[in-house]
Order: structure tokens, then sequence, then C-alpha cells
């Protein structure tokens, strides 16, 4: 497809347009840049560019949808040829995605082990630029009652307070929780002050019978679960 790299998709060939692709063969067939070419839609009149050229200079910079769900609407505008439309509409869709992985445990599945919340909020979690602290609201049968976002930063005791825990568990009569937040650096090892958020919420839990059933940790490719490695 390089000899119409320039030129505008409307004047190539049929077959080799990826929106027609896509309808005749399905997506599986297409490059990532022709995928984020069809959400683009258009191209940029003064550069020249039509919307796969600029598809691939958004992966030429960013690299995968990985870092490109990553970016701040800003930091796509920064693209020539991506204004805020044409990047409101890329994160749209990447959103989509991380909500479709998200119900592939729903909240009227029991969740029976770590890798269950992992699948479930991996998706929002991972890629962030901050840490974000989740707690999971449970019913008797472990079925998901809510998640609340308790802070967004740096997780530590002054943020994290076991009250900010328990109170909306508390509200929503919940049998038990699970703290999940994600590690910006990309791996998922405790810290010391998640090693002493966990000692402190299993410790409030037992005092006011709601059982913290795991602090899990998101990283980039892998997750750590305390339950798992038996310090809950």
């Amino acid at each position: 497809m390089d000899k119409y790299k320039t030129s505008s998709i409307k004047n190539w060939p049929k077959e080799e347009r990826p929106r027609e692709r896509l309808i005749k063969f399905g997506p599986d067939i297409l490059s990532d840049a022709q995928l984020l070419g069809i959400l683009i839609g258009s191209g940029d009149h003064k550069s020249h560019k039509n919307a796969i050229d600029l598809s691939r200079d958004l992966l030429k910079v960013f690299g995968n949808f990985h870092k490109l769900d990553s970016a701040s609407i800003g930091e796509l505008n920064k693209i020539r040829g991506i204004g805020p439309a044409k990047a409101a509409q890329i994160k749209a869709a990447l959103e989509v995605g991380k909500r479709m992985a998200s119900q592939l445990s729903g909240t009227n599945i029991a969740m029976r082990c770590s890798q269950d919340f992992a699948l479930r909020f991996e998706p929002f979690l991972r890629n962030l630029k901050k840490e974000v602290v989740k707690v999971v609201l449970l019913n008797p049968k472990l079925k998901i009652i809510k998640d609340i976002t308790i802070s967004k930063g740096s997780l530590n005791a002054s943020i994290v307070h076991p009250r900010e825990v328990m109170i909306p568990a508390i509200k929503e009569s919940a049998a038990s929780i699970v703290l999940i937040h994600n590690h910006p650096s990309g791996d998922p090892t405790p810290s010391q002050a998640d090693v002493e958020i966990t000692h402190r919420l299993t410790k409030t839990g037992e005092i006011i019978g709601i059982k913290l059933v795991d602090h899990i940790i998101i990283g980039d490719k892998e997750y750590y679960s305390f339950a798992d490695e038996g310090l809950i």
C-alpha cells in the first residue's frame, strides 16, 4: 500500500481501502495503522496526509495502543493533523475496548480468585501515570456490589486510611472487600507502604467484621496478590 501513501484514501483502489477490506475480510487482517485510520476517519489537508499517514505518525511516536491509551488529549494533539475531535475519537475507542475487557468478569459473576479481579480492573488501571486506589465491595457470595475510587496519587497511610475504605463498605453492607491499585512504574512488587496498609486493613476488618479478601497491585504485564502470596 506504500504507493498510495500520500494520496487520499478515496482515490485508492477499492480493494485496498481499509474500511472496505474490513467489511469484506473482517478486522483481523488489518494492521494497527489501518484500524486506527478507520477510527480517525479523515486526513489532514494542510499536511497532505491521509488517515493512514496520521495513524502511522501516531504509532511512530507512541509505539502501540497501550501507550496511546496512557497519552493525554493534549499529547495526542501534538501530532500534526490530530485535533481535539480525532483525539477524542481515539480515546473513546480505547475506552470501549477497556470496558469490553472488564465485562469478561461482570457484577453477576462470583469473583473466586485474584485473576478474576485482575481481568476486570487491569484495563482501567494499567498504563496510568498516577496511582489509583480502588476498593471493591463484595456481597456474601463474592459478587461485586460496586467499586469505589478511594484516591488518585501516591499510595500511603495518610491518603488510604482504613476509615476511607471501610465507611463505604459499611454503608453498602459489604461482607468483604478487595483493595486494588496500580503501580505506574509497571513493577507490581509491593512497597513497604503497601504492606503496612494491607496489615492495617486486615486488622480493621477483623474488628468490624468486614474481611479484606485481597490486596492486588496491577503492574504493566503482571499483578501481585497478597492473598496468593499467603500474606492475608
